[in-house]
């Protein structure tokens, strides 16, 4: 019995995983070739840098800045007054027992233009000691970082407790001889402690004398008969009258700059 010869088989159809093989290979290279073609340009403009009006900027600065930027509202609630005053108004409004007024546009608002009126002073101090010079090209980047965060640090450790700062020192294992020692990594948390324990402490005041006012409204309805009337609709107009009656907005902002050692 004869048989075939190897150039008289017959042709075979091409396998599947074959076919999806070669696919991910070109693919592959595709992929590879594109991030070479975009990537090594930008390799080379980080080392050269890029020219601007002339004047050569280092791209690493340049992802520095947005990195910076991006850390901007952390960094403002992270390091300002903005966390205990905007705590402190939330609070005001659920104990006047408003569920959307003033908005929160409103409350952050207010916020924060009250956190600059406090943090003023440290601004000023950052801008005539950092950034003024580093615009001045006399200092470096590095050293701007330094000498700004010097206020900043100063500001945290006037309204850091002891207890506060001595929990963090612990816990990271950090021996210092006087407060201002210690690195930001360890100030900010126990500020930010502290800031929140003030601002649940005047949170807790605030509620009292409106408390007082609905158990009163309350216990009247009781007495009353009127069971079905919620006390909520008719202790609101009191409360609001006698919000405003003692100047609550006014006395509120005054306790608050206040209460701020700068």
């Amino acid at each position: 019995m004869r048989t075939k010869e190897p150039w008289k088989l017959e042709k075979k159809v091409p396998d599947e995983t074959k076919t999806k093989k070669t696919r991910k290979k070109c693919l592959v290279a595709s992929l590879l070739s594109l991030a070479l073609t975009v990537f090594l340009p930008l390799q080379a403009s980080a080392t050269t840098g890029i020219q601007i009006n002339g004047d050569g900027v280092d791209t690493l600065q340049i992802l520095q800045m947005f990195l910076i930027l991006a850390l901007a509202p952390s960094i403002l609630i992270m390091t300002t007054c903005f966390t205990r005053i905007v705590i402190v108004l939330s609070f005001l409004r659920n104990a006047l027992g408003l569920q959307q007024t003033p908005p929160n546009q409103v409350l952050i608002g207010m916020a924060l233009f009250l956190s600059l009126f406090i943090m003023s002073p440290v601004l000023t101090q950052i801008n005539e000691q950092a950034y003024q010079p580093y615009r001045e090209e006399q200092i470096t980047q590095e050293e701007f970082i330094a000498k700004a965060s010097v206020p900043m640090k100063e500001f945290m450790l006037k309204q850091t407790k002891k207890d506060d700062l001595n929990l963090f020192l612990s816990l990271s294992k950090t021996e210092i001889d006087a407060a201002k020692e210690a690195p930001l990594t360890v100030v900010i948390p126990a500020f930010m402690t502290s800031e929140l324990r003030r601002a649940f402490l005047i949170g807790f005041l605030i509620f009292i004398p409106f408390l007082i006012i609905d158990m009163v409204v309350s216990s009247t309805l009781m007495s009353m008969g009127m069971i079905m009337l919620p006390p909520a609709i008719i202790s609101l107009p009191f409360k609001l009258l006698l919000f405003v009656l003692v100047d609550g907005w006014g006395l509120l902002f005054k306790t608050l700059v206040a209460g701020f050692n700068v």
